[in-house]
């Protein structure tokens, strides 16, 4: 594919830019590699092109250093596609995009951090039931790195949350007055509340926004929770899903949802929207009841 930066562009960073990314199918298979497809007939399969130019396309994010090829089997020797670091950084740009497109073409252009039900938006979030959250790590309120799906129990309740914090005077300006966002405490100690009806369940309960792990650490002591609160701040697992977000005092964050998922981090429920957080917490430990029932059967 010839390059189509001009020499005019050449201090110019978006240009720059778009000359590695511009092509559209570039950026969807940045975003399908974020989703855990990493080999050439899975990601054909994913985003219907040919061999022939999902090859170049494979070929020029290597060379951009956005792709690195790592071999998985010997005999014959055959490759999976990695976001490297260069392309891990990317990662917020199709978030933006994703926000973009949430907010000004399926929607009306108003900040919210909920949805209509008959959404098209909460639509892609139901489809997440019966696909794998990628394999990452996330950074825990202890500075540790942890997978935001539990090994040690059968199953692990994603809540997704805009943003809580240890005083009332950090929330960014004008929270409560967006639609969805107030809300957060409330459902992190109704969480804690039930904590230990989730583990007799067989559920962990993790708790995900795009704060700073400072921040979680600073909420999460305050109000005695037990349980880990994961800082999504580079949106690896936000991309990975699609996960819905909005802006808000100059940072993207997540919109109120959960995930039920299993040990083989299939999903196995969502709740999006969610507009009653305490009932949320309801129907979620009724979820991990039902489905423990089912596997002792």
């Amino acid at each position: 594919m010839a390059r189509r930066t001009r020499l005019e562009d050449s201090t110019c960073a978006i240009a720059q830019a778009l000359d590695v990314v511009g092509d559209w199918w570039t950026l969807l298979i940045v975003r399908d590699t974020a989703r855990g497809v990493h080999r050439f007939d899975e990601l054909q399969r994913e985003l219907g092109l040919s061999r022939k130019v999902l090859t170049e396309r494979l070929r020029l994010l290597v060379e951009a250093d956005v792709l690195v090829r790592v071999p998985y089997q010997e005999r014959p020797v055959r490759y999976e596609y990695r976001l490297t670091p260069r392309g891990l950084a990317l990662l917020p740009v199709l978030v933006a995009l994703q926000d973009w497109g949430d907010a000004w073409v399926l929607g009306d252009g108003s900040t919210t951090a909920t949805a209509a039900e008959a959404s098209v938006e909460a639509r892609r979030v139901h489809e997440l039931t019966g696909t794998r959250v990628p394999e990452l790590r996330l950074v825990d309120d202890g500075g540790e790195l942890l997978d935001p799906v539990a090994a040690e129990s059968p199953f692990t309740v994603l809540y997704c949350f805009p943003g809580a914090y240890a005083r009332a005077d950090s929330y960014p300006p004008g929270w409560s007055e967006i639609p969805g966002a107030p809300g957060c405490t409330l459902e992190s100690c109704a969480y804690r509340d039930r904590l230990g009806e989730f583990r007799a369940a067989g559920a962990s309960v993790h708790g995900v926004s795009t704060q700073r792990p400072d921040e979680q650490r600073a909420f999460a002591e305050k109000e005695r929770l037990g349980f880990p609160l994961l800082s999504d701040s580079g949106l690896a697992l936000v991309a990975g899903l699609r996960l819905p977000t909005f802006r808000a005092a100059g940072a993207d964050r997540l919109k109120r949802l959960t995930l039920v998922v299993d040990r083989e981090r299939v999903v196995r429920d969502v709740q999006y929207p969610v507009t009653d957080v305490v009932g949320s917490v309801a129907a979620a430990l009724a979820v991990v009841r039902g489905l423990g029932a089912g596997q002792r059967e």
